[in-house]
């Protein structure tokens, strides 16, 4: 077991998450969901990994609770023996019109950035030393909205930005034995955008490629950063060439 590969994925459970623990198990990985509230979804994703051959952990922390995240890493490395690739993939959003400053609530910006910025310092933080031992990578996915300040609130752009910025950060002081990168995803079609049909149209109408990110879209950009041994402190946008 301690000769397979292992992937820590935070929000695994659902979305692109789920589709990058089934990405990765199908490269040989064994896969750790974490999840904090979906815990059906974190299960089903398990067997589902188990049905590709690889074996998978699931695993309930808050990542905004740098205790829990310890706890993980540590139960990760009993179970496994290593970390090889952390995806740092658990976010929250709220949708709040950028014109309503009213509405960025004190308790919505510490929500917004505990969990987008401070919950992916906590895991990189945690599992640096092992993945220092095998040569690791984090891959942090963040947003388009990080560059541009669109997207669901100003608050959530700006944790994007955030993330990216400690990407970078983490790029410098990991090197030269864990690459750090990112990806910056568009609309992706997953349960947050769902019921926004003529919103998701109206903006896959506007990208070259005609249409928004399935999951599996931004898996595909994930495993290329993992894959790719020469790149560190990029970010990767995968949003169909709507900011070209």
């Amino acid at each position: 077991m301690a000769d397979s590969k292992v992937a820590l994925i935070t929000g695994g459970g659902t979305g692109i998450g789920r589709a990058c623990a089934l990405k990765l198990a199908k490269n040989g990985y064994h896969v750790v969901i974490n999840y904090s509230r979906s815990a059906k979804e974190a299960e089903e994703t398990a067997q589902e990994v188990e049905h590709s051959g690889a074996l998978a952990m699931v695993y309930r922390a808050s990542v905004e609770n740098d205790g829990e995240v310890l706890a993980m890493v540590d139960a990760a490395l009993e179970r496994f023996g290593r970390i090889d690739v952390l995806i740092n993939n658990a976010g929250v959003t709220d949708f709040v019109d950028h014109s309503n400053l009213e509405g960025l609530t004190d308790e919505y910006w510490d929500r917004v950035m505990n969990v987008n910025v401070k919950g992916l310092f906590h895991c990189s933080r945690a599992a640096a030393s092992a993945l220092k031992k095998h040569s690791g990578c984090i891959v942090n996915v963040a947003s388009v909205a990080g560059i541009t300040g669109l997207g669901s609130s100003i608050a959530y752009a700006a944790s994007k930005a955030a993330a990216i910025s400690v990407t970078k950060s983490l790029a410098r002081v990991l090197a030269p034995q864990v690459r750090v990168n990112a990806v910056a995803p568009g609309i992706v079609d997953t349960r947050w955008v769902a019921g926004q049909k003529d919103h998701v149209e109206r903006l896959a109408a506007g990208t070259p490629l005609q249409r928004v990110a399935l999951p599996e879209d931004v898996a595909e950009a994930v495993y290329a950063l993992i894959e790719t041994k020469f790149v560190t402190g990029e970010v990767l946008r995968v949003d169909g060439g709507q900011f070209i």
